[in-house]
């Protein structure tokens, strides 16, 4: 008798995107063809300049690709997801692959429990294998769900790590064009406690994570901290919104890649203003739970 678990899953499918990073892109994409659960892949190439998407073609052609002529960030993401049919879709980087059966289970979460919006996983630090230091903060998270969520309620997500449900986040239109890439995820989280859906940490749903070395640390760095502010800004109540820009800023280092941040966010200012939707009350009191952990973690520095 075969078993269940070894069987293809069609509930999920996987989206993928990727920039200048062919090797890790094809390990990733190899690594992905070997789950039981044989999920259709979209991998988005983000104008890739050395070659990417031509050796996606040649060795992975069971995979669909989009080859985009310019980086679309984290907005890959909803170019992919209009090329899928199916019901949950995890999101994959081109540095982290799922661990077998992690896909079934997200996807058995998400369809036992119809308003559950997203499920992020554990991740595991390679090599090695290594708990990531989020996870504490993900298994303790201080946010209140309810009752019959599968685990700890969450106030956002890591998308490399998560899986989503495809109508929830259709319905609040994805990630953000103007955020691009880099802490992308809370404006979307929010967006999407504000439309009812919940989120949820699942520990048994494992992600692991190499992270790769061809990235510019100081860029994703100074992206990270102007979309944190842009969030702020667009969905937090003025007196969190003042207290969270001081907690932040206090904790980034006072060096040329924060002023850069700082300046980006500030010219953004127009339209983070005239787009600007505070929070309801019961979405903002998660943001309020969160506020302690996220002025300690070691985990979500600005750092370069």
């Amino acid at each position: 008798m075969t078993d269940p678990a070894a069987r293809p899953d069609d509930r999920v499918a996987v989206v993928m995107i990727t920039h200048n990073r062919r090797e890790e892109a094809l390990l990733a994409l190899a690594r992905l063809r070997e789950l039981p659960e044989a999920p259709h892949v979209v991998v988005v190439d983000n104008g890739s300049a050395d070659g990417t998407a031509e050796a996606i073609r040649a060795q992975h052609p069971w995979a669909q690709l989009v080859a985009s002529p310019v980086n679309l960030g984290a907005v890959g993401r909803n170019v992919a997801m209009e090329r899928v049919d199916t019901p949950y879709v995890a999101f994959c980087d081109d540095d982290t692959w799922w661990e077998p059966g992690s896909l079934r289970r997200a996807a058995d979460a998400l369809e036992a429990h119809p308003r559950l919006g997203v499920v992020t996983g554990r991740i595991l630090v390679e090599p090695g294998g290594r708990e990531d230091a989020i996870n504490a903060e993900l298994l303790h998270s201080p946010v209140e769900g309810p009752d019959w969520l599968p685990g700890p309620a969450l106030g956002s997500f890591l998308a490399g790590a998560s899986v989503v449900r495809a109508e929830a986040f259709r319905e609040v239109g994805g990630f953000s064009e103007r955020l691009w890439l880099g802490g992308e995820e809370e404006l979307l989280a929010a967006d999407l406690a504000t439309a009812g859906w919940e989120l949820v940490h699942l520990p048994e749903v494992v992600v692991h994570h190499q992270a790769s070395t061809v990235r510019d640390p100081h860029l994703r760095r100074r992206h990270g901290l102007r979309n944190t502010l842009w969030f702020i800004w667009l969905r937090r109540p003025l007196r969190a919104a003042l207290r969270r820009s001081r907690d932040v800023l206090a904790g980034a280092p006072r060096d040329r890649v924060t002023a850069l941040a700082v300046l980006d966010a500030v010219r953004g200012a127009p339209w983070v203003l005239r787009e600007r939707r505070p929070l309801p009350e019961r979405v903002e009191r998660r943001f309020l739970a969160l506020e302690d952990s996220q002025r300690t973690s070691a985990a979500r520095r600005y750092v370069s």
